[in-house]
């Protein structure tokens, strides 16, 4: 299915407004012909001198080439390039795959007049293919005479398998006064559920901000947003989350960011974890074959964190997936992904509700349950289900959509 025409998700933004530049930050896409023909299929960004450079990557035993080469290449903590390509994942394919990412990292850095281990690699698609690095020679060399600080849309599509629409978002916020941007980027629309990152997902910003307090504003910010997002339970080789901060601010008078508790940094912390989530929340509404938007509350867990794996649990089911997808209401299903999460949960204290209609309380079906207005409820494109388990305070939410006939089409004709 990757690379072909697909239907746009009915869950996409009704508009794609422009994105601000981000000083100190340029960029190009090229068509590398890596696996796609007819669209760009590489991003190549650069960045100034003094860019720190933060990360969080799958924690799949079985990681894509460039993963290993991420993480030996953030212990720099100095970033001044960025080679992401679509089509070919350079995962399980062994020395190849090690010298594919070598020489792609080297021809970045002539290209970029950097040094190699500055240069950051991601790559999405097909695994177990070896990724012919030869293709990027000339494409980087070009990319870096004509890169320019726009449009971001240009750079959300080079990334994209199969996913149906581009995923950009900005933020605008101050530090002590001082205007900075923030623009994200991501691709994911299958195999998605993040342990510690996202399918392929990159911000950029030019706060100044230390190298250290990045690392952990950043590791926070997954946890409540690309780390409660599923769309089929299965966690990519490839999953990488990059965040840039070029410091370009400072000319302006921004004070750098010394912690992630830094006073200065208050505004801007919630402005990051704000983005990843709406970043999240589109790679959901882009779920291959989705239908439906789907956030799952939990409430009155013993924990927070037994919360989370009850909602994940929840949101994992293919059950209640198919049932969402069917518009039936089907509680069953529920008690059923609530029963087997391994989690303290008592049936006679149980509740579900499917937006505000409680469909079943204590144990039993809800004396009040409407069929009618719940099957209407069902029929929306974002539905909201509730599961408060009467136990203690935890809590948690998670995302994710419908599961379709579509998501069977799309992944069974993947490599054809």
């Amino acid at each position: 299915m990757a690379g072909k025409d697909v239907p746009v998700s009915p869950l996409a933004p009704k508009s794609y407004p422009d994105l601000p530049a981000v000083p100190g930050v340029r960029f190009a896409t090229a068509e590398a012909g890596i696996r796609y023909k007819g669209r760009t299929d590489v991003l190549f960004a650069l960045m100034d001198k003094g860019t720190k450079v933060a990360g969080v990557f799958t924690k799949s035993k079985c990681p894509s080439a460039p993963v290993d080469w991420c993480r030996e290449a953030l212990e720099g903590g100095k970033a001044r390039a960025l080679v992401v390509n679509s089509g070919n994942a350079n995962a399980f394919t062994g020395v190849t795959g090690k010298q594919s990412v070598k020489m792609t990292a080297d021809i970045a850095a002539h290209a970029a007049g950097c040094k190699r281990k500055e240069v950051f690699i991601a790559s999405t698609g097909v695994i177990g293919e070896p990724l012919d690095a030869t293709k990027f020679e000339h494409v980087l060399a070009d990319c870096a005479a004509r890169a320019k600080e726009g449009p971001w849309q240009d750079a959300a599509r080079a990334i994209m398998t199969t996913d149906t629409f581009p995923k950009a978002v900005s933020r605008t916020v101050e530090i002590s006064g001082v205007p900075v941007t923030i623009v994200g980027l991501a691709k994911g629309a299958g195999m998605i559920a993040p342990d510690m990152a996202t399918m392929l997902s990159f911000v950029f910003t030019d706060a100044p901000v230390k190298s250290s307090a990045l690392q952990a504003m950043l590791s926070a910010g997954v946890k409540t947003s690309f780390n409660c997002l599923t769309i089929d339970g299965d966690t990519s080789t490839s999953d990488t989350l990059l965040l840039f901060a070029t410091g370009a601010a400072a000319s302006r008078g921004a004070p750098v960011i010394d912690s992630a508790t830094d006073k200065k940094g208050k505004a801007f912390r919630a402005a990051l974890d704000d983005l990843l989530l709406e970043l999240a929340q589109f790679v959901a509404r882009d779920g291959e074959g989705a239908r439906k938007f789907v956030e799952v509350r939990v409430t009155g867990a013993t924990t927070s964190k037994s919360a989370h794996r009850v909602a994940m649990a929840i949101a994992n089911s293919p059950l209640v997936k198919t049932a969402i997808a069917g518009e039936d209401a089907n509680w069953g299903r529920v008690v059923m992904a609530v029963g087997k999460a391994g989690e303290p949960a008592d049936r006679d204290r149980l509740s579900i509700s499917f937006g505000d209609i409680r469909v079943a309380y204590k144990g039993l079906r809800d004396p009040a349950y409407d069929e009618a207005a719940t099957s209407a409820y069902m029929k929306n494109e974002n539905i909201t289900l509730t599961a408060d388990l009467g136990l203690g305070q935890g809590a948690a939410r998670v995302w994710t959509c419908d599961l379709t006939k579509a998501y069977v089409e799309i992944n069974g004709d993947y490599r054809s």
